[in-house]
């Protein structure tokens, strides 16, 4: 089935890139962006998202929960800036 057709990805190519890339390395974290690289694309319009999210989830070899350290659990909490942090007042 087609996931994506700006780029022309289908279901098998999402699932072949998984299993290629759990294979060279089984600890690696697999993310929709290390995907379409390894299928030398790029997200064009962003409507396959939801599908293509859903089609990763759908591998086997793509636990739900993947053993994530907790010290990078909290890291982008801790990154983010407050809103309005370097307005002037006045604005």
């Amino acid at each position: 089935m087609i996931i994506c057709h700006c780029q022309t990805i289908s279901d098998y190519d999402i699932h072949a890139a998984i299993d290629w890339m759990r294979a060279a390395d089984p600890d690696t974290l697999i993310t929709p962006g290390k995907v379409y690289r390894a299928l030398g694309k790029a997200a064009e319009c962003g409507g396959c998202v939801p599908l293509f999210l859903e089609t990763m989830r759908a591998n086997p070899n793509l636990p739900i929960t993947q053993d994530i350290p907790m010290h990078l659990c909290t890291l982008r909490g801790a990154t983010q800036e407050k809103p309005n942090e370097r307005r002037q007042k006045s604005y």
